[in-house]
């Protein structure tokens, strides 16, 4: 059974290139009826946050990634990798290592001086003399002083160390018992039954060391991908000024999790010329091995595109739920499925959808200057008063677009007027400024009543 996992450190908010690696491991281990597990790697304890970790579950609720099983914090496991540190000893495939801070001083400024990578030398891997006192000893692993270490990247394919260059005997135990990263990973990712680790290529240095863990403790390695990083538009690394940021900021900024899903599996991954895919799209045809060798771009534009995209296709019930977050509230006002098609085709977040709605269903408290000196006149004001007095006497009850699409055209026919002589001056006087959606929309979702009366504060207004 495919099982996979996203193993995030609670030191900070979940970013995007986090929330894709989880994303690429999420689909997956589900296109494949498998396991999706959320470990949460914890061991530093100076630098946990509680408050992070539960942001990551609250990001992964928002975009609707459910993980299997509880959620694994390696904090609580310290018992169980404190045995396995002995049982390396027992086995003599570690040591303790009594070397003093200024003794691996001294020896990285020799070998710094002599232009040589920085580097254990191995002198207690088989010590037999007399323990030094008042040292703390940190446990090492007895990793292999030559020879290749290797294995079959799904992304890379063959990846291939020369274990003189990046070996020493690594530290797994330091000195006050605590576990290090990359021996805590090995063993969690074995007993957690992980077959395919997909995870950022910044890891891939990790790899060889995680190996050795794997092969001292008898473990099974499992299949790797390590996906190229996202960087910026100029090649850089991601910035938060980039979109390197919180996940749950995007909700925050409009963005509709599926929108931001789209954009993130084709962060380096794709499927002919398709960009729009579906949840179940993306579960059925994605593959980690089909993953892109390079560096993926990220692109601000595409993702509203995308969004943009997902909002026009948004159900009115969705759209409804999702203005809330934003203070608006159309659940029972009776135009909401008008007001909702107005401006779902000009709308890129849901927060510009939000501004949109409330410029139309708030009265204005102001008016654009520009807009006022550029269309209003004495002649625009006597239209509008004509319009609103019209509006009143109309013979029945006006409801839809259409239906005031056709009395203000009867309107412009008795009067001799054109569209650009009132449909300016009447945006103005009922949203603020000269830009709205079609002014027939907006005269519906507001009714006869709103538009008079905002009719006649405007010309008040103006009129001081």
């Amino acid at each position: 059974m495919i099982t996979t996992r996203f193993a995030p450190s609670p030191t900070g908010y979940l970013h995007i290139g986090g929330l894709r690696t989880a994303l690429y491991s999420y689909l997956w281990a589900r296109k494949n009826s498998g396991r999706f597990l959320l470990r949460i790697e914890d061991t530093d304890l100076k630098r946990n946050s509680q408050e992070a970790a539960q942001a990551i579950e609250e990001a992964f609720k928002w975009v609707g990634l459910s993980h299997d099983d509880e959620i694994v914090y390696q904090s609580e496991r310290f018992d169980l990798y404190k045995k396995y540190v002995q049982k390396l000893l027992d086995e003599e495939k570690a040591y303790y290592c009594y070397m003093s801070r200024e003794e691996l001083d001294a020896l990285r400024a020799e070998q710094q001086s002599r232009k040589e990578r920085p580097r254990y030398d191995g002198r207690y891997r088989d010590f037999t003399g007399e323990v030094p006192v008042g040292i703390e000893p940190v446990v090492r692993i007895k990793a292999p002083l030559s020879g290749t270490i290797s294995f079959v990247d799904g992304i890379k394919g063959e990846v291939s160390f020369q274990a003189e260059d990046i070996l020493d005997d690594f530290i797994i135990a330091r000195a006050d018992g605590t576990p290090t990263y990359n021996f805590v990973v090995a063993i969690d990712d074995a007993l957690m039954g992980m077959t395919d680790v997909i995870r950022g290529d910044d890891h891939l240095s990790n790899t060889p060391k995680q190996i050795v863990v794997y092969k001292a403790l008898g473990f099974e390695i499992p299949k790797f991908y390590h996906v190229p990083m996202i960087l910026n538009p100029s090649g850089k690394k991601l910035s938060k000024r980039d979109g390197a940021m919180d996940v749950m900021e995007y909700q925050k900024m409009g963005y509709l999790p599926e929108a931001l899903l789209n954009f993130l599996i084709r962060l380096g991954w794709s499927h002919g010329d398709q960009e729009i895919f579906s949840f179940q799209e993306m579960l059925s045809l994605f593959d980690p091995s089909d993953i892109n060798k390079s560096a993926s771009a990220y692109n601000g534009e595409k993702l509203l595109w995308l969004n943009a995209h997902y909002i026009k296709n948004a159900s009115y019930s969705r759209l409804t739920q999702e203005l809330k977050r934003f203070d608006v509230n159309i659940e029972d006002h009776d135009k909401q499925e008008i007001l909702v098609d107005a401006l779902r085709e000009r709308a890129k977040t849901i927060a510009e959808f939000a501004n949109m709605a409330k410029s139309i269903l708030q009265m204005p408290l102001s008016y654009d200057d520009k807009a006022v000196k550029k269309f209003i006149g004495e002649d625009s004001l006597e239209n509008l008063v004509k319009y609103s007095a019209y509006l009143q006497i109309s013979e029945k009850p006006l409801h839809l677009p259409i239906e005031f699409e056709e009395i203000t055209k009867q309107f412009m026919a008795k009067y001799n007027l054109k569209m650009k002589n009132l449909a300016q001056p009447l945006r103005i006087s009922l949203v603020g400024t000269a830009v709205s959606p079609s002014v027939y929309d907006v005269l519906s979702i507001l009714g006869t009543d709103e538009v008079n009366m905002r009719i006649q504060k405007f010309i008040q207004t103006i009129k001081g």
